[in-house]
């Protein structure tokens, strides 16, 4: 365990980075989280650090109650919705959570996004739900996740008022998702201050998702 500990610890650090880079969090709001492989484990971004100073000793372990194994760290705010996550949704491995600008203008309107790009429904199957309204600091925000995306194609939802929060097989894939979202979230938003968005027919959304999903980029190559 402690290998696995030692390795999501570096590339939590690494993510938290893509994060900066993609300009999707500012001053110390927001977080990445990661499973323990084969413990009911999980790390996360400690509370108030500034990006630039996160070091991989920095990352606060945590048990799936959302309490600190080390009492003397703070975890993240959003640790007990973290938590909720990962007991209630086994296939999920990594968690983002953002206020990047565009996804939050749509958080603040309390509306999903549409599909009406190619890339959506490559990425999320379908529209960008919109998850209930929360208040930050226990597990309601979690619960919230849950219940918008259990069923659901999406690994991201908007929460009313509040921003984005997205799941994956790994970190690595939450902060995929967090980046389309936003990305899409911003085209979206600028395509309905021209006029009326075009809806994607379903089918052929189902289309580009089972493409996107199981033909699109390399496969690993045979074994002999």
């Amino acid at each position: 365990m402690l290998g696995h500990v030692d390795r999501l610890r570096g590339e939590l650090v690494d993510l938290h980075a893509q994060l900066v880079r993609y300009g999707l969090v500012v001053w110390t709001g927001g977080n990445v989280s990661a499973r323990v492989p084969g413990a009911d484990l999980f790390l996360i971004k400690p509370s108030g650090v500034l990006y630039e100073d996160l070091t991989p000793a920095s990352m606060v372990l945590c048990t799936l109650d959302g309490e600190a194994v080390d009492p003397s760290q703070s975890p993240s705010s959003d640790t007990g919705s973290h938590a909720y996550v990962y007991r209630h949704m086994p296939e999920v491995a990594g968690q983002v959570h953002t206020h990047s600008t565009y996804a939050c203008a749509w958080a603040a309107r309390g509306e999903e996004i549409p599909c009406v790009l190619t890339a959506m429904a490559d990425e999320f199957g379908g529209p960008i739900p919109l998850g209930p309204f929360a208040l930050i600091g226990g597990e309601d925000i979690g619960r919230g996740v849950v219940e918008t995306l259990t069923g659901h194609r999406s690994k991201a939802v908007i929460m009313q008022n509040h921003g984005t929060f997205t799941i994956g097989k790994d970190a690595r894939s939450a902060v995929k998702a967090a980046v389309m979202c936003e990305d899409v979230a911003r085209s979206v938003h600028m395509a309905r201050a021209l006029g009326e968005c075009v809806p994607i027919p379903q089918d052929a959304i189902d289309s580009l998702y089972d493409r996107y999903q199981n033909v699109y980029g390399q496969r690993p190559a045979p074994t002999a």
